[in-house]
């Protein structure tokens, strides 16, 4: 009779596991099914009006972290090769000293981007936020995303589902240590699960506000 039972809770955890990974991996393959037709180069994307660059790590000086350069970098090509007319600058500021979208506009001014091209989203606290706001706050219908590979499918997902048509472009130019890209695509899996999970069931409202239209 014991034996039984071990038989029955090792089988039980065991699918329990299958069906985990399953929950996991499946996410994972959805958006990169759904992205890889809507990647392009900075050089092959075609042209839109407004790239959404999305916030990453600062550092301690609140000045923009290595990954956040790569996107901003990027951003920054397009705009200098007439793929973009704006540069939405989305990220987190939920506390005055911790300013992702502030952070990025300097960056970019530095590169000698003019002040009036660069749109700041102070709320885009996560991807979901800020394709959620692009739409519905900054009034877009289509854009070119900025961001990592490792972070580019879910985003494009996100941003096509709630409503922006999007293409993206991969912010690689750095290279990053392997530690670093191991733990951002594990950390990917679950990310994708909960934005499979967000748009087809939760469906959370981020902080919203006046339209203020991107022209």
């Amino acid at each position: 009779m014991f034996k039984k039972i071990i038989k029955f809770l090792f089988r039980f955890t065991l699918l329990l596991f299958l069906f985990a990974l399953l929950g996991v991996f499946i996410p994972k393959f959805i958006v990169l099914i759904y992205a890889s037709p809507r990647t392009f180069t900075v050089d092959n994307v075609p042209a839109e009006r407004v790239a959404i660059v999305f916030g990453a790590g600062l550092l301690r000086d609140g000045s923009a972290g290595p990954v956040l350069r790569d996107r901003v970098e990027t951003a920054v090509q397009l705009y200098q090769q007439g793929k973009v007319d704006k540069l939405l600058m989305s990220g987190d500021n939920s506390f005055v000293e911790y300013n992702e979208p502030e952070a990025m506009r300097q960056y970019a001014l530095g590169f000698g981007i003019p002040d009036e091209d660069i749109v700041l989203d102070y709320a885009g606290r996560r991807t979901y936020d800020s394709c959620y706001r692009a739409k519905s706050i900054f009034q877009l219908d289509s854009a070119i995303l900025v961001t990592q590979s490792f972070h580019l499918p879910r985003s494009l997902f996100l941003c096509n589902w709630l409503g922006v048509e999007s293409t993206g472009v991969e912010a690689d130019n750095t290279y990053f240590r392997k530690v670093s890209r191991l733990y951002w695509n594990t950390r990917e899996l679950f990310a994708n699960f909960q934005a499979v999970w967000d748009v087809m069931f939760i469906k959370p409202l981020p902080v919203l506000g006046e339209p203020e239209p991107i022209y």
